[in-house]
Formats: C-alpha cells, structure tokens, sequence
C-alpha cells in the first residue's frame, strides 16, 4: 500500500460523468468507464495488497456507503481492490488512510523477515502513535496477507508466494547493481530498479523499505519517485 496521486484525464472524467448520471438515475456505479479509470488510477493492481495477478478485481469504497448516495458515487471514495482484500476489508476497518491522499509508506515500514523454508514473516510498524487511521491500515494490512478464515488463509498464501516471487527478483537487481563493473552496467541495471520502485510496480512498499532499511543501499535511494 502506497501513495497513488489520482490524476485528471480525460479517462477520469468519463467515469465521474457515469457516476453523477448513475447517481441521478439511482443505477450502478459499476460502470466500464469507471472500471477502466480505476484501474488505469491504481496501475492494474490492488490498493491493499498490490497484487497485480488476482482473478478478481472489484470497485471498493473506501469509507464504507451504507446507502449514502455521496458517499457510493464519489469518485474520490472508489478505489481498486482484488476480491480477497475487498471481502476482508468489507465495513470492519474505519477509519484507514486514504493513499491517494496520505504516504502511506512515510506512516507505516512494510518488512519481510527470513526466507524461504525457514520462520518467515511480514511486518507491518506504525511510525506514528495515536493515529487511527494508521493503527486500522495496519489491522488490515495484517489480515489480507495472513487471511482471517480458512479459505482467505489460503489465498492470502498466493499473495505471500508472488510477493516472495518479486522480492527475489528485485533483490537480484540490488546484488548485480552493486556488483555492476562500470558505470554503464551500473545504469542499465538502475533502470531496472527504478521501474521495480516505481508506483507501478507490485508490492512497492515492501521494495522500498528494503532499500530504506539498509544503509548500504542508499545509492539506490535515487531510483524511488520523490513524493509530489
């Protein structure tokens, strides 16, 4: 979970001209438009998790409607989310950051201890005291990757397994970046890191906290976006 500016494009505004129509007449909001513009906004993955590889995605109100019509129209209060997190995260977790307005990652350190085949484990640590909304994310961010009933355990494993997955791959790059010969390797191989750290990749947060984490590392510090 990152912080993802919503941008005004010409996609955005055909979903929220289908949300004020679908408002008005009292229909859907589970438009195609509005599909598409959410999905494009949230780069194709989960809000919660950052999977970009669920069967399943769904329009997710972050502050639950409960037959609100501002509130279950809003385009501020849509946002992407897989099935898995959308299930979980139903009404139980209020009030939560809202990342397309809060740094997510600046609030809350996203760790992965051990490794495969021995204790492994994902942490999640408030950098903030006294901030609901930072202590509700954590409550979630815990219960989509560890799961809260036998089945959600078992897809919140999948997502374990592809993060595990893209770690890997990105902590290859870290190796063959600080054992690139000259400066050329060395660009090549940055590129490829700066892609892993952007906003479009899956799991960021994770990605970054382990360059932030780790001193030596701190010349790939330059590859993660500034905050805007």
């Amino acid at each position: 979970m990152i912080r993802i500016k919503r941008k005004d494009t010409a996609q955005t505004q055909l979903a929220i001209k289908d949300l004020e129509e679908a408002s008005q007449r009292g229909n859907s909001y589970n438009t195609e438009n509005v599909n598409r513009a959410l999905k494009a906004v949230f780069y194709g993955k989960c809000y919660i998790c950052e999977n970009k590889h669920a069967t399943s995605y769904q329009i997710e109100h972050l502050i639950p409607h409960h037959g609100n019509a501002r509130l279950k129209y809003d385009w501020n209060n849509l946002f992407w989310a897989c099935a898995h997190c959308n299930n979980i995260k139903s009404d139980k977790y209020e009030p939560i950051l809202d990342c397309t307005k809060r740094s997510v990652e600046q609030l809350i350190a996203f760790r992965k201890k051990g490794y495969f085949g021995a204790e492994e484990k994902l942490e999640f640590t408030p950098l903030v005291s006294d901030d609901e909304e930072v202590e509700q994310t954590v409550s979630l961010l815990e219960d989509v990757y560890y799961g809260t009933t036998p089945q959600k355990k078992i897809e919140a494993q999948i997502i374990r397994k592809n993060l595990r997955k893209n770690l890997s791959k990105f902590k290859e790059y870290v190796r063959e970046y600080q054992e690139a010969e000259d400066a050329v390797e060395k660009d090549d191989i940055g590129e490829l890191l700066k892609r892993e750290l952007n906003n479009s990749s899956e799991f960021t947060a994770f990605k970054r906290w382990l360059i932030w984490d780790n001193e030596m590392f701190s010349e790939i510090e330059k590859y993660i976006p500034k905050k805007d």
